[in-house]
């Protein structure tokens, strides 16, 4: 290691310069030299080597907890090399494998970690149910006699969060790696070409200079800000939004325990606020309370290396008194430290991770909401991959860092909402739990009219967004449970509102951009390429390809060079020269990166010369979401609903399915769309700000003799669930390709070129020599009518586990819970009709196997009469 004061021994370039001497930023190093970049890697440290919050970190190593396949097998791939790395590089990690109790003390931790369990099982994870008297005998210092039941893994420990740290970066060393501490990032410099930026280097000084100047240049291609509490500051000078902000993270550690084995497993009692483990002869009883507490939002202190917080002791007594009541030893010994130090928090408590939307190159992996040490083998592995190869190999669509807007860098709404996210750590996960602090951010231009009709509200990134009504003049009111609510009933109404009659929903909350190019092509030569579907005059209808007219909405996927799914939406052609993109509220980052990147990336560049540094293509994006409300009419009887409003011939002859039209409706000017997401006939109404609530109040009054009603989130869910509507970031993400996701029908192939279109060529040529694929994302319906499906259920067939529920709701016209599944064979049996057909199909609904049935086509109109007649 180097601890500079001067310049002199700065290198002049590196590929890759990583950020950060964490345990995250060292991982990422390490598995950089792993992958055989060491010797172009350089990993910067401002002070020392883990003097941000690792040093402090309480180093537990456990894998329990999450319903996610990505943050599952990246905490046990973390665990595995924890267990080995000692051996390949000489320095020991710490690691103990002494095991981990979770315990549950009430009827919604139970049912949800009986869940937990039956789906982290299928990954790997040992993971078995133990009774409260077989819990005290594992960890006879706690009380359970008023405990419901635990979760014991035996294969779940901790580990030296600073021994990590050195094996890891000594690992990186062995590979290459230069580290260098005491050296201070200045800036990142990019230059810009067209509608991006891309990184070309760093500026840095050694800590040490009072007056570092211009600083000097290192000029790489990749940067990875890995900063921690510092992360949101150095991603701002370039415009990167990281929203993440320290807070007060406490534990203490008694005096020594008589009897107190040093290798007790960890005991979790997250009711009771804490985490308790041997520490030194004494226990250790860590704190995550239900109150917490942001530490400087503002700003991080440029010098808080190995920081220490003065413990706010009024704030911080109830929940250490309920936390040390659990292990009643502890309020019987001394207490030996008791410590306060700043972890950072993200305001939905998942990471930052991935490329920054409109840098080419610059990398982030940051706010790991107080799992770092055992989530950063597996993101190093990850970062190391993405960087390496260009794109990630497991589903990052709910950590990418373009999730993320520029109004969440408020150091007013960070505040707020990290002492109530730190909060959730330990709070039971009930299904409609929501987030309280900072609400009413983004509004629709009818949100007036939505609390008027009883909507209640949840947060849609950052839009308030009905899930149901209560009716006018009632106050909305939720329970969470994991059973029926008593709000049921009116999802089940307006469920059956739209499959019977009419609704009106409001979707204000889609990301929306015009992509234009005046005079030129370029618009629509760029939206080709990024669209498997043709977006030019051309339908895609299986294999082939018919013409169709100008005005028409194309539903298409976008994909990565290796033919898998980056984007999942639709796009509409307005003009020659100017088309309308609608994605989803959480694809709203993504998407607009894809195409800003677009305009510099091989699919255009390459073997093209450009001019003056100029694109290839020239064309313009620009976010329009919130000049634009959408008001979605669907049911059978939107046709009749709308024709009292226009004069427009909306007959199926005159306004087919996916057409798209400029109308005047109740004397507003607006883009019509005959779509649904839905499953039914239905239309999409694109509206000017101002004159949304002119529209909704004449669809009402209209429609009041059809029974029109507002219509919920809920119901969104259930009806697009029934038709087995597809939904990126849910059941779909960047590891599927379109054909096995049952997306082939949206593919032309007369298209002579679209992004991933070779790799997917390949992928199709494959299965059709094979004889069909490995596997298929399908249909399931549970049989009896009673159980709920959430997601994460694991899917068998004769037996045998098959894959999980990615996304599930309730299905009140099929009379039972649906959702979508992505299966395959254990023994790479093709999935064939024949294989879905042939099995005895069941769901493991939170330790019990429900019968199924399976389905590769819609069970609700798999023809598709009911959206185009």
């Amino acid at each position: 290691m180097t601890g500079l004061t001067d310049g002199s021994n700065f290198p002049t370039r590196a590929r890759v310069v990583v950020i950060g001497g964490g345990v995250i930023g060292s991982s990422i190093a390490y598995h950089l030299a792993q992958a055989g970049w060491g010797a172009d890697v350089v990993q910067l440290e401002r002070d020392r080597l883990t003097s941000g919050t690792t040093w402090h970190a309480a180093g537990l190593m456990t894998c329990f907890g999450s319903t996610s396949e990505t943050s599952t097998s990246m905490r046990l791939y973390s665990r595995e090399l924890y267990a080995r790395l000692g051996v390949e590089t000489g320095q020991e990690t710490g690691f103990k494998p002494v095991g981990l109790i979770e315990a549950a003390a009430d009827r919604d931790r139970l049912e949800e970690y009986r869940r937990v369990a039956a789906f982290q099982r299928k990954f790997g994870l040992e993971v078995e149910e133990i009774s409260p008297a077989e819990m005290s005998e594992k960890f006879p210092w706690a009380r359970t006699d008023d405990l419901l039941a635990g979760f014991w893994v035996p294969g779940d420990g901790r580990v030296n969060p600073v021994d990590l740290t050195m094996s890891l970066a000594k690992g990186a060393r062995m590979g290459g790696v230069r580290i260098m501490e005491g050296v201070s990032v200045l800036d990142v410099v990019t230059e810009r070409t067209g509608l991006v930026e891309r990184v070309t280097g760093v500026r840095v000084a050694a800590t040490s200079d009072k007056e570092p100047g211009t600083g000097t240049l290192i000029e790489c291609e990749y940067v990875v800000n890995c900063a921690g509490m510092w992360a949101r500051e150095l991603g701002e000078r370039n415009g990167v939004v990281i929203p993440n902000t320290p807070a007060e993270h406490y534990y203490l550690i008694t005096d020594t325990i008589d009897g107190l084995d040093p290798n007790a497993p960890i005991f979790e009692d997250p009711a009771a606020h804490g985490y308790y483990r041997e520490e030194g002869g004494g226990m250790m009883v860590g704190l995550f309370e239900p109150e917490a507490a942001a530490w400087q939002a503002a700003s991080t202190p440029k010098d808080a290396s190995f920081v220490t917080l003065e413990p706010d002791w009024d704030r911080m007594a109830p929940f250490l008194e309920t936390a040390m009541a659990r292990v009643p030893v502890t309020l019987e010994v001394g207490v030996r430290k008791f410590f306060c130090g700043p972890e950072s928090f993200t305001p939905d408590l998942s990471p930052c991770v991935g490329e920054a939307p409109h840098i080419r190159g610059y990398f982030v992996c940051a706010g790991l909401n107080s799992v770092g040490v055992l989530s950063s083998g597996g993101l190093g592995r990850i970062m190391a991959h993405w960087i390496t190869t260009g794109l990630p190999d497991v589903d990052v669509t709910g950590f990418n860092v373009d999730r993320f807007r520029d109004w969440q860098l408020d150091a007013d709404y960070r505040a707020a909402r990290t002492a109530e996210i730190l909060g959730t750590v330990y709070a039971a996960h009930t299904p409609g739990k929501q987030l309280h602090t900072v609400r009413n951010q983004l509004l629709s231009p009818v949100h007036e009219r939505l609390v008027a009709a009883g909507g209640y509200l949840r947060d849609v990134s950052g839009w308030e967004s009905p899930d149901w009504y209560a009716g006018p003049g009632q106050t909305p009111a939720a329970t969470p449970t994991w059973g029926r609510a008593d709000w049921f009933d009116t999802w089940e109404a307006e469920h059956r509102a739209i499959r019977e009659g009419v609704g009106v929903m409001d979707m204000s909350f889609m990301a929306k951009f015009s992509v234009t190019s005046p005079g030129s092509s370029d618009a629509a030569t760029a939206l080709n390429l990024l669209s498997v579907a043709s977006i030019d005059g051309r339908d895609a209808v299986g294999d082939g390809a018919a013409p169709a007219e100008q005005n028409q909405i194309v539903y298409t996927q976008w994909l990565n060079d290796d033919g898998r799914i980056e984007a999942d939406l639709t796009v509409t052609r307005l003009a020659a020269d100017r088309f309308l993109v609608v994605a989803s509220d959480t694809a709203h980052g993504h998407t607009e990166a894809l195409l800003r990147r677009l305009q510099t990336s091989p699919a255009i560049t390459q073997g093209k010369a450009t001019t003056n540094g100029k694109p290839e293509l020239n064309y313009d994006v620009r976010d329009i979401t919130a000049e634009l409300a959408q008001l979605n009419v669907q049911g059978p009887r939107s046709r009749e609903l709308l024709a009292r409003l226009t004069e427009t011939d909306l007959s199926n002859e005159a306004f087919g399915f996916r057409t798209a039209a400029t109308v005047t409706l109740a004397g507003v000017e607006l883009l019509l769309v005959r779509i649904t997401y839905l499953g039914e006939l239905g239309y999409e109404l694109y509206i000017p700000a101002a004159e949304a609530v002119t529209v909704w109040d004449a669809l009402f009054a209209a429609g009041a003799d059809l029974g029109v009603r507002p219509v919920g989130l809920k119901a969104l869910s259930s009806l697009r669930m029934e038709k087995a509507y597809r939904d990126f970031g849910h059941d779909i993400d960047n590891t599927d390709c379109p054909l096995e996701a049952g997306l082939g029908f949206a593919v032309d192939w007369t298209k002579p070129d679209f992004v991933g279109r070779e790799a997917l060529a390949a992928r199709k040529a494959a299965n059709a020599a094979a004889g069909g694929m490995s596997q298929r994302l399908v249909q399931v319906l549970l049989s009896d009518p009673e159980p709920l499906l959430y997601h994460a259920e694991p899917v068998y067939r004769d037996g045998e586990y098959v894959g999980y529920l990615r996304a599930a709701s309730y299905g009140w016209t099929l009379g039972g819970a649906v959702g979508l599944a992505m299966v395959a064979a254990p023994d790479g049996t093709l999935v064939t009709p024949a294989w879905l057909n042939e099995g005895t199909w069941e769901v493991d609904v939170a330790g019990r196997r429900v019968p199924a049935t399976v389905s590769l086509r819609p069970m609700y109109d798999p023809t598709n009469e009911r959206i185009k007649g």
